[in-house]
Formats: C-alpha cells, sequence, structure tokens
C-alpha cells in the first residue's frame, strides 16, 4: 500500500475514466519542452547542484513572490542569508500556499524525482526533507542531465539571443553520450527595443560582433539579424520567441523604419508612434525569416514588467515585479497576421495571453488564418504565467475546444529556469485527463477509451513532435 499522503497516484483524477486516460496514456508519454529558459550552460557542463535551494528556489520568482507576500525578509529570497536559511523560510511559508499552484508544484516536484511523498513540507519536515533531497542531489542520477533522463523528456528548446554564441548547444549536440537534443530557440526582443537608445546600442554592437558585419544602416542591421537567424538554423533552431505587450501593426514604409534606427543610433529617443513603427516592422521582418525556414513564431502577450521601481532598481529584471497588463490586442493582432497571410509569409504561430480575458479572443482569432495541409497551423499556446494554475488551465482547455480544435493542440511547456520545473507537464497531463474522463463519465464526450484516449496521447506528446517537425528518431 502507497505512503502518499498528497500527491497520489491518482491524485486529480476522479472518474474512472480519467485515471485510466492519465495512467494509460499520457503518464508514460515522453516530455517536448518546447519552451524554456533552462541555462544550457548547466546541461553541458552536466551541473550538480550542491543542495535544493540551488537546484528549487535560486531564480524562482513565483516563490519569491510567494515569500514576499508572506512578509518575508528579501534576505531570504534574492539576499545574502544561506541555502539553508532559503529553504527554511520556504517551508514556513508553503502550509500558507493553500489553493495557490505553488503548493501542488512544491509538492508534485519534491515526489518527481525524489520520491517524497509521504508527508507535507513544512517547518517540522523541513529539515529531513533538506537532508533527504540533498543526499540524492549528490548522486550521478541526480545531475542536470540525470534529472532531464529520470523525467523522460525527449528534447528541449531553451531561450536565446541573436548575439549567444549557441556554445554550449554546441557541446551537447557533440556529446554522443547524451541524447537528449537541447536546441536553441530565437528570441530577438532586444532588437527591437529602440525605447532605451543607449541598451539598444550596446546591443547592436554586440551584433556587430558576433555576426562580423558593420553596422551603418537599418539594411546592415538586418543582413546581421539574417546571418544570426542562419547560424540559429544550423544549429537545430525549430522556433523563435517574442515577448511583447501587444500586437504591432503600425502602417510604416522602409524609410521611416530606417529614419527612426539612424535617430536611436545617434543616440536620440524615438516618439510613441516611431517605437511602434520600427517594432512592427521588425516583427513583418522576423516573421518573413521565419516563414522561410519553416519555424514556429511564438508570441508571449500582456505583461506589464518592471512596476515596482524600487525593487527593479535593486534587483533589475525578472526578480518577480512583473504582472498582468489590461493592453488591447485584437485590431492590431489581426492586421499583424493578415499582412503576413496576405503575402504568404505568415509561418506556424503560437499565441499565450497573460490576461484571462483574451483566451476566446485568441482563441478565436488563430481559425481566421488557416493553411491547407497544414493542421493546427495557428495555436492557441498553454496557459501561460499568472493563468499557468488548474482554473488557468482549464479555461485554456475550454477555450480552445470551443472555438477550436482541441485535438491539434501542441501542449504544455515549462516556461521555467528549474530543472525541477517538468513536473507541470504531469500536472497539465492530469488536469486534461480529469477534465476528459469526467465528461465520458456523464456522457457529455463518448466512452470510447481510445478515441479519447488518442487524444492525450497526441496533446501530450505526438501533436509537438510532428507540428515542430523535431527529429526524435
Amino acid at each position: 500500500m502507497s505512503d502518499d499522503i498528497f500527491i497520489t497516484d491518482d491524485f486529480l483524477l476522479d472518474t474512472p475514466q480519467a485515471r485510466r486516460l492519465y495512467h494509460d496514456y499520457a503518464e508514460g508519454m515522453p516530455i517536448i519542452d518546447y519552451h524554456c529558459h533552462l541555462p544550457p550552460q548547466q546541461v553541458a557542463e552536466d551541473t550538480r547542484f550542491e543542495n535544493m535551494t540551488r537546484i528549487w528556489l535560486n531564480g524562482d520568482h513565483y516563490k519569491w513572490r510567494a515569500m514576499r507576500a508572506c512578509g518575508v525578509d528579501e534576505k531570504y529570497c534574492t539576499g545574502g542569508a544561506s541555502d539553508w536559511e532559503k529553504f527554511a523560510k520556504w517551508a514556513e511559508v508553503v502550509p500558507m500556499l493553500l489553493r495557490n499552484p505553488l503548493y501542488h508544484w512544491t509538492h508534485l516536484e519534491l515526489k518527481r524525482p525524489f520520491g517524497i511523498a509521504d508527508r507535507l513540507l513544512n517547518p517540522q519536515a523541513a529539515k529531513g526533507i533538506w537532508d533527504e533531497c540533498n543526499e540524492k542531489l549528490a548522486q550521478p542520477g541526480f545531475s542536470a542531465r540525470g534529472i532531464m533522463k529520470r523525467m523522460n523528456v525527449a528534447l528541449v528548446c531553451t531561450t536565446d539571443d541573436p548575439t549567444d554564441t549557441l556554445e554550449h548547444h554546441k557541446t551537447v549536440a557533440e556529446d554522443e553520450s547524451f541524447n537528449i537534443p537541447v536546441l536553441p530557440t530565437w528570441r530577438p526582443d532586444k532588437g527591437m527595443a529602440v525605447e532605451n537608445p543607449e541598451a539598444f546600442n550596446v546591443w547592436v554592437e554586440k551584433l556587430a560582433a558576433v555576426s562580423d558585419t558593420d553596422i551603418g544602416s537599418l539594411d546592415d542591421f538586418l543582413t546581421a539579424l539574417s546571418k544570426r537567424h542562419d547560424y540559429f538554423a544550423a544549429m537545430g533552431c525549430r522556433l523563435s520567441d517574442h515577448g511583447l505587450e501587444t500586437a504591432c501593426a503600425a502602417d510604416y514604409t522602409q524609410a521611416e523604419v530606417a529614419a527612426v534606427f539612424d535617430k536611436v543610433r545617434a543616440g536620440n529617443r524615438p516618439d510613441a508612434g516611431e517605437t511602434l513603427k520600427f517594432k512592427s516592422a521588425m516583427i513583418y521582418e522576423f516573421a518573413v525569416m521565419d516563414h522561410e525556414k519553416d519555424w514556429t513564431q511564438q508570441f508571449h502577450f500582456g505583461p506589464m514588467r518592471n512596476v515596482n521601481t524600487r525593487m527593479f532598481e535593486a534587483l533589475g529584471p525578472d526578480t518577480g515585479f512583473d504582472t498582468i497588463g489590461d493592453f488591447q490586442i485584437g485590431r492590431a493582432l489581426a492586421r499583424m497576421l493578415d499582412r503576413l497571410d496576405r503575402e504568404g509569409k505568415l509561418p506556424k504561430t503560437i499565441l499565450y495571453n497573460l490576461n484571462p480575458r483574451d483566451n476566446e479572443l485568441l482563441a478565436a482569432m488563430l481559425g481566421n488564418f488557416p493553411e491547407s495541409g497544414v493542421p493546427g497551423k495557428m495555436q492557441f499556446g498553454s496557459a501561460w504565467w499568472f493563468c499557468d494554475t488548474m482554473d488557468g488551465m482549464k479555461r485554456q482547455i475550454e477555450a480552445l475546444s470551443s472555438v477550436g480544435v482541441l485535438r491539434l493542440f501542441v501542449g504544455m511547456l515549462t516556461d521555467s529556469r528549474s530543472f525541477l520545473s517538468y513536473a507541470r507537464h504531469e500536472y497539465f497531463r492530469r488536469i486534461l485527463c480529469n477534465i476528459l474522463g469526467g465528461e465520458m463519465a456523464a456522457g457529455v464526450l463518448p466512452n470510447d477509451m481510445d478515441l479519447v484516449g488518442a487524444t492525450v496521447r497526441d496533446i501530450s506528446y505526438n501533436n509537438a513532435a510532428r507540428y515542430f517537425g523535431f527529429d526524435l528518431s
């Protein structure tokens, strides 16, 4: 008999049909993590993590936000407290997080891969869990690569700046002892950020150096970017990614965009209209590059970033002070996609929203731009960031099912910097199976296990393998 007290084998699975769908069709499927922020250097070096804080808490702004909300001092998040003190403080916070997805994720991540499911994380259990997990982290099978193998990972796509050398991806690709591809993803956000001339110009100089191109004009800039795009393709890249507040689809001429580029290169800040024209032009150029190589472009819409000036100045970006925005998306997005579609240059596209109010908007928008012979060309991406919750996943699935084709969905990703976050794929699969199994039990779906099970397998793994064109032979 299992000693599991919370994350049982049938966690979140309410009906016999749900349990069978998960255990027979979803549980054993490999993981394609096509969007994450894992440091490729840690895979290349097969990093061994000294303790649980190093692998689990460092860099995790989800956990930091929860700790801060509970009044925890910053020294236990990003400050100088010891690793044990940080872990112990997290253990104090966890019992406060009932109904927050972090409570589920925390205990899923202790069970997978550490096998701890006989106790909950709290101050009383903290030292025992700390010691047990640290002992396992010292074993070869719990290195960065070892955890990927334990979690049945088939392929990973990291998120990479066009100026990155990709040297660590090359190291992994050349290592015949490790058979999990780690591919780059093209993330050119800094190549559009003309609203900050100083940072943009520093980045352009770096682009010039790495592409061996003298950049004196917009044409030179596009040439340098094209060279790097080619290099990423040679390194196995199959996706691009863009983090935007909203879609960019202003009218512009090449002369106007060239003038904005020259203005920014001279150190002058463009006005809002000039900035939008430049971003609109670059989004178009990047999409054309992606279409030529049959890549998939991804757009993450909706965050308001760095809203706490005091903490941004102290800690910098990506430290837990971003939030859900309320930007208008629909009209500009339609124009952006339509321009590419009219010219026959619209790549496969995945759209993610941060504001759940936009679920149906995005799911419906994607149905406007199909392509014959390309099933599921336009994808409503999995619930992301603040929507990456039980309720958020359900709502994303409901919206996609209602106005799109759920069977073609490319499924879950981690969007994480932690090697323990693969448990999110299990979380998603359990929720998916519970939805479908519950509807089978209620007679809303046919009680045909092969039919519904095939849908589960496709969403869990098969669709992503086909859609992105990964070589997993």
